[in-house]
């Protein structure tokens, strides 16, 4: 118990932001999987963190209200977005998403209410560990389920061939809109968790930087199962650390070996990490087949 004390006293924060970071991909995971290339949630992460902030601040609202409400708040915010957004595909739906991302940003430099470019302070610091991840199981819970239901099978159709999908009778808008949404929300969820968790959140902490390090949480983990973007925020978040601990400490060498990491999953296993389990199932399936101890 001791030992453990210890571990969360030194190891507390990287622990609560692995959590974040997860949720975060999990967000993107979502419009990933209906094949749609997002850079929006980051700003959808700082829309439900200043609203839960401003409401718990200025308006005394209890937290577990200020995190749905900006949640509900990213998620409305998402649904307008995506009604004219998601008719561009590809680098274009990216390079809108990631303007309105520019948006939010400058908005809440110049706004008053959000403190301006100095941040947003004095939030309460409600959000603990252990609600970290007993959210992290519910959304997980909630994506496989959703994995295997009609909606679910509609955006793997759609991210695999939107026009055979449409030809099939699947309606291609409304199931992009609500990719988009529940992305949304989630996002705004964690953003919400974020600002309770900190004193102080600033708009630089949901720009272009944090938008891209999402993307690059799914692409190591792997998009296709909502394992591998939890996998892959995990590992890149706890990477820093895991340097530092065997001399690693200046900046530019971690920022190479983060590159490096990329790069490799990129050339060598195209479905993020996730894929080396999938395999190693799959090669344990075929021996046991060949054993004929396999089902019948």
């Amino acid at each position: 118990m001791a030992q453990l004390s210890y571990f969360f006293a030194v190891y507390g924060s990287l622990v609560n932001f692995i959590g974040i970071n997860a949720l975060l991909a999990l967000s993107l995971y979502v419009t990933l999987s209906a094949g749609q290339l997002s850079l929006g949630n980051a700003a959808f992460a700082g829309i439900g963190g200043y609203t839960a902030g401003i409401l718990t601040t200025q308006f005394g609202v209890p937290y577990v209200l200020s995190l749905l409400a900006g949640a509900l708040v990213a998620a409305l915010v998402g649904f307008l977005l995506g009604l004219p957004v998601l008719r561009l595909r590809g680098v274009f739906l990216a390079m809108a998403t990631l303007s309105f991302g520019e948006v939010v940003r400058i908005a809440a430099i110049n706004l008053k209410i959000t403190g301006g470019a100095e941040g947003l302070m004095g939030m309460p610091t409600h959000t603990k560990t252990w609600f970290i991840y007993l959210v992290i199981i519910g959304v997980s819970y909630f994506l496989a389920k959703l994995r295997y239901s009609k909606a679910g099978w509609s955006f793997e159709s759609i991210r695999e061939d939107e026009t055979a999908a449409s030809a099939m009778g699947i309606n291609t808008t409304y199931y992009k809109t609500l990719a988009f949404t529940i992305g949304a929300f989630i996002a705004g969820l964690a953003g919400a968790m974020y600002a309770h968790l900190n004193y102080i959140i600033t708009p630089g902490e949901f720009g272009f930087s944090a938008a891209v390090n999402l993307l690059i949480y799914c692409i190591v983990g792997g998009s296709r199962v909502w394992v591998g973007p939890v996998l892959g925020a995990a590992l890149l978040t706890a990477l820093p650390e895991i340097l530092r601990g065997v001399g690693v400490t200046a900046g530019p060498i971690r920022m190479f070996v983060n590159g490096l990491i990329l790069l490799i999953v990129i050339l060598f296993l195209p479905n993020g990490l996730i894929s080396l389990f999938q395999r190693r199932r799959t090669v344990d399936a075929g021996v046991l087949a060949s054993l004929g101890i396999g089902e019948k």
